[in-house]
Order: structure tokens, then C-alpha cells, then sequence
């Protein structure tokens, strides 16, 4: 059985974290970048979680919290780490830290086409909100 550790991500994972991310999740988006990875870190330490694998990445979850709300993004896992209670653990980390902070309700981004992601959210105990669309806007860089 392989023994998975939780932390906190530091700035140093910021390049095995994208990778990770390229391989393990549904690819980057516009903020997913070095930069935009160590931002997030300098601005809350203890919003990326990693399950590390000796120096391996086996999944990850941000964690994110606003003082008003609590989101969830980056919920992956590597496929060779999967059905191992991985997920479940960094959601439980996740939500351990919410309460801490405050929170009462956690939202995650879940990527429409993503069923295998709806399967695991919905065995999770969250609901998909309908009535809720995302609006964005990204700006000129």
C-alpha cells in the first residue's frame, strides 16, 4: 500500500505543481502559471494541499478562503494514486480548514464535461447547483 502525506504547498512546488496539474487534472487555465501559482501561495500559505508521495505529487486540492467564502479548485489526483481514498482526504483536509477559518458552505469549480469529476463530488455529499452559471472575464495581460 502506498502511504500518501498531506501538506501545505510551498513556492518551491510551484513547477511540479503545474506539471502535476497538466498530467493529473483536466490541463491549466489562464491564472495556472508559475507566477499565478506562487501568488497564491504568497497570499495564503495554506490554501494549496498536496498529498505527496515521498517527493511525488499524488494529488492536490486549493483550498481557497476569502473570509466569506470557502472554494474548492484543482481537485485531482494522479491516475496511478486513484480509488485510494485520496481525494477524500484532501477534502476532508479542505473542509477541516474551512470550519477553522469560519466557513459554513464549501463551492467547487467542476469542469461540465468532467462525469467521472461528478461521480466523486457527488460521493463526497456535494450537489450540483443548477441554477448557478459561472460568468468570466479575463483581463488583457
Amino acid at each position: 500500500m502506498i502511504e500518501t502525506t498531506l501538506r501545505a504547498a510551498v513556492p518551491a512546488d510551484a513547477e511540479a505543481v503545474l506539471s502535476f496539474w497538466r498530467e493529473s487534472a483536466e490541463g491549466t487555465s489562464i491564472s495556472d502559471d508559475l507566477d499565478g501559482v506562487k501568488r497564491l501561495l504568497a497570499r495564503d500559505p495554506e490554501a494549496l494541499i498536496l498529498a505527496v508521495d515521498g517527493d511525488r505529487i499524488a494529488g492536490s486540492v486549493i483550498a481557497g478562503w476569502d473570509g466569506w467564502r470557502a472554494s474548492l479548485y484543482r481537485l485531482a489526483v494522479h491516475p496511478s494514486y486513484r480509488r485510494r481514498g485520496i481525494s477524500k482526504a484532501l477534502l476532508a483536509a479542505a473542509e477541516e480548514r474551512f470550519a477553522a477559518l469560519g466557513g459554513r458552505r464549501a463551492d467547487a469549480m467542476v469542469l461540465e464535461e468532467n462525469e467521472r469529476a461528478h461521480h466523486a463530488w457527488g460521493a463526497a455529499g456535494y450537489a450540483r447547483q443548477d441554477q448557478w452559471r459561472r460568468w468570466v472575464k479575463p483581463f488583457a495581460g
